[in-house]
């Protein structure tokens, strides 16, 4: 069935630039806001970004502020994130997820791709 695909991973170093992208695959698909998560080994899953499409409102995580942006086509329920000066604490798999409707928890995700940064 219908299946958040990620890509755009990879192994860069630091203050390198990296751009992710996120799209639906599958069937049809429906959101009310897209974002972006991260996870790495012995941490929670934490927002990196997320964009709510009927107003615009975009958030971030403290971390990325100022140094992440998250951008997207509600029509196609496509996401991108542009990473830029990359740092190692920033390496983690990045998942992609969309909120099917407005109230929902994010129940849709990707299987993620992995970005790594090294010193």
């Amino acid at each position: 069935q219908t299946r958040l695909v990620e890509s755009g991973g990879g192994v860069v170093q630091a203050g390198d630039s990296l751009s992710l992208s996120c799209a639906p695959s599958g069937g049809t698909f429906r959101s009310s806001a897209m974002g972006w998560f991260r996870q790495s080994p012995g941490k929670e899953r934490e927002l990196v970004a997320g964009i709510r499409w009927h107003d615009g409102l975009i958030v971030y995580g403290d971390s990325v502020m100022g140094r992440f942006t998250i951008s997207g086509e509600n029509a196609k329920n496509k996401v991108s994130l542009q990473m830029n000066s990359l740092k190692p604490e920033d390496t983690a798999v990045y998942y992609c997820a969309a909120q099917v409707a407005l109230g929902l928890q994010f129940g849709s995700w990707g299987q993620g791709t992995q970005v790594t940064v090294s010193s």
